[in-house]
């Protein structure tokens, strides 16, 4: 049975992207509930725009000659693909990655200008065609979630906050994340619940993609189809289900999944332009969504993080959702 990841795998991968990943800042909202104070975790502000550059650098950086010499091979609908490409850049390596018909455009193009090669498949044949051409061409397969350095990577923003927390002298009681395949909640959960005894950690993703929230309730992992899960305008977390690993570190570490309906993210996402001034994607916002929407569901008189996980949004895209009140994004 494979093992959860231990806080010496997430302080190991914290020395690895050191240099590469940003310690992202921890932000007070003043225009937040008083009695709710929230912090967000700034991951829009990485160099790739999202969270995704710790675990790909992580993954990368640990592996050996031979394997860099291969080449890597990556699946994703854009920051990890855009993640993987950086990293590949930078230790020189060549990468080759999957990409869904159906992405956002611009994080395809971002993706290509970081120099890897990448291939289109349809949405549903995305994980298959990727394993297939991994084992044609040798290379590496660097999964965006289930996957040890990966999730230890994603662990390293449990171990930011863990440490701004002490350093501002606020006592974070609760920590809201993005929820998609699982690695992002895995990781800071690990790192969480061990440097920050008693904190909560909750997941958060759209209505239309609640596969986590339903594996929950059901106590199995559940997958939604890719048609269902497409529906939301959060294009970052349209995963079909969270991952065999993924699964292990939600049922044992995290608190509960929240889910948010689609008007909610985009009122998050005109909310964080507006009071906070960051730009932020649909599925990057849903954690503030849910702190903004769903606070009856989460605890009180609680002290919140969330982790406000990607900024990498369409410049049109993102002009309609600022001067709009609908929910086509």
């Amino acid at each position: 049975m494979a093992e959860l990841v231990r806080l010496d795998e997430v302080l190991a991968a914290a020395k690895r992207i050191a240099g590469i990943a940003t310690r992202t800042p921890l932000l007070p909202c003043p225009w937040a509930d008083a009695d709710r104070p929230l912090w967000i975790k700034a991951e829009s502000l990485q160099p790739i725009g999202a969270f995704k550059i710790r675990g790909a650098v992580n993954a990368l950086a640990a592996l050996d000659a031979a394997a860099r010499e291969a080449g890597v091979i990556a699946v994703s609908s854009g920051n990890h693909a855009q993640a993987v490409a950086y990293a590949a850049a930078r230790f020189g390596v060549d990468a080759l990655i999957v990409i869904p018909h159906g992405s956002a455009q611009n994080k395809v193009a971002a993706t290509q200008a970081l120099g890897a090669t990448v291939v289109r498949v349809p949405a549903a044949e995305r994980e298959e065609a990727a394993r297939r051409l991994a084992a044609e061409t040798g290379r590496i397969l660097i999964h965006p979630f289930d996957d040890p350095r990966v999730i230890a990577g994603q662990g390293t923003i449990g171990v930011e906050i863990a440490e701004q927390a002490q350093e501002l002298g606020i006592s974070v009681d609760t920590i809201l994340t993005p929820v998609s395949g699982g690695g992002l909640v895995s990781g800071v959960a690990v790192a969480a619940k061990e440097l920050m005894p008693g904190v909560s950690v909750f997941g958060v993703e759209p209505e239309l993609a609640a596969d986590a929230h339903e594996s929950l309730r059901r106590g199995e992992r559940t997958a939604w189809p890719v048609e269902d899960t497409w529906r939301t305008v959060a294009d970052a977390l349209r995963s079909s289900s969270v991952g065999e690993l993924t699964w292990l570190h939600i049922r044992e570490l995290v608190d509960g999944v929240v889910t948010v309906p689609e008007q909610a993210i985009l009122d998050a996402v005109r909310t964080l332009a507006a009071s906070a001034r960051l730009v932020a994607e649909p599925g990057g916002a849903v954690a503030v969504a849910a702190y903004l929407a769903r606070r009856d569901e989460l605890p009180a008189g609680r002290t919140y993080v969330a982790v406000l996980s990607g900024g990498n949004i369409d410049r049109d895209a993102y002009s309609r959702i600022l001067s709009s009140n609908d929910t086509s994004g």
